[in-house]
């Protein structure tokens, strides 16, 4: 079995920090439902109020009920180990940089409310994937992206404004964000391969 990073194989990686992040968020939620009557749910991202700034840190955590995280968690346990198959570090470099742009962005710019969910990194992993196949052009990359355009080619709905309670706007800017983490990670380094 290939190793990656320190002699780990792709699936324990995928299980340690993949699985082990979607964990997180699930504890946080039974926390949150037992121990706290949704009271974690407030620290999400309140747009243009100071106080509301925390939830770009920590908004990708909370879920509003236990249908919300359903909902999210396959989507990012499978688009988060695709993600993986670049390597632990393109991981945290996307993770982190999709949950501060898509967080500080839907703070700037999103409609008034609270703003939280995993979804934000489901479709800044989606972007990113798209992004990667883009900018870097190899037959894994393209490969990928054509199985997550074919399996979750409907988040694409996800982004276009409409009056539920559903944060388009976290799902928009999460797809940016993707899509710049690629650039970062795949698009730079091939645009440096051909200098």
């Amino acid at each position: 079995m290939e190793t990656t990073e320190r002699g780990r194989s792709l699936p324990q990686l995928v299980l340690q920090v993949v699985g082990g992040s979607l964990g997180l968020m699930w504890l946080v939620e039974i926390l949150d439902t037992f121990a706290f009557d949704d009271g974690l749910q407030a620290h999400g991202i309140e747009p243009r109020q100071l106080d509301g700034l925390e939830g770009v840190v920590f908004a990708p955590l909370l879920h509003d009920g236990w249908p919300h995280i359903i909902s999210n968690s396959i989507p990012f346990l499978v688009l988060g180990a695709l993600v993986m198959t670049y390597g632990l570090r393109r991981w945290i470099a996307a993770t982190a940089l999709i949950t501060v742009v898509a967080g500080f962005a839907t703070w700037l710019m999103a409609r008034s409310g609270n703003h939280i969910g995993a979804s934000i990194l489901v479709f800044g992993y989606f972007g990113f994937l798209l992004g990667v196949a883009w900018f870097e052009r190899s037959i894994k990359s393209i490969g990928i992206a054509v199985v997550v355009a074919v399996i979750y080619g409907g988040l694409i709905w996800g982004v276009v404004p409409s009056d539920s309670g559903v944060s388009w706007e976290g799902h928009l800017f999460g797809v940016m964000a993707g899509v710049a983490a690629a650039w970062l990670v795949a698009g730079r380094r091939q645009s440096e391969a051909t200098v």
